[in-house]
């Protein structure tokens, strides 16, 4: 049992995404998690590693989803060293309403920095599937073989 205040966003929005039920620019995908391209770009080459299974919070991920998502966290802050060439990669995750998590399914934030450094935390505009898929091309020839 968890202590933790969830949000009630359901459905979910990324098992909509992961599973086609919605459009959403999936830049790669193993089995056990999975690297988007968010709408909402707080970063140059703003990313969410994902479990493919659907896990509230961290404490509800497995062994096998924390190694693989890890391992994600990894390729995607390199793909986005070599493609934006920014001075820093912010890494984030939050858990429960408390925290500021809005979507109820495990996710972490991989982004590369603004101008004059960190993230934008402000009201960003939503990016069309077009520029988030844009995003995608210029990353994915730096990730591990091709978006499934």
């Amino acid at each position: 049992m968890s202590h933790l205040n969830v949000p009630n966003a359901y459905p979910c929005a990324f098992c909509d995404y992961l599973s086609g039920l919605r459009p959403f620019t999936i830049l790669y995908r193993e089995d056990q998690a999975a690297v988007l391209v968010t709408r909402e770009q707080r970063g140059l080459s703003h990313l969410l590693v994902v479990t493919t299974r659907h896990a509230p919070t961290v404490l509800n991920i497995n062994d096998a989803e924390s190694e693989a998502v890890m391992r994600l966290v990894r390729m995607a802050a390199r793909a986005i060293d070599e493609v934006e060439q920014r001075p820093g990669i912010s890494v984030w995750q939050n858990n429960g309403v408390d925290a500021h998590q809005a979507i109820p399914h495990f996710h972490i934030h991989v982004a590369g920095t603004v101008a004059g450094g960190g993230t934008d935390w402000d009201k960003v505009h939503e990016l069309s599937l077009e520029q988030t898929e844009a995003i995608a091309t210029r990353l994915r020839p730096y990730v591990k073989g091709t978006a499934r």
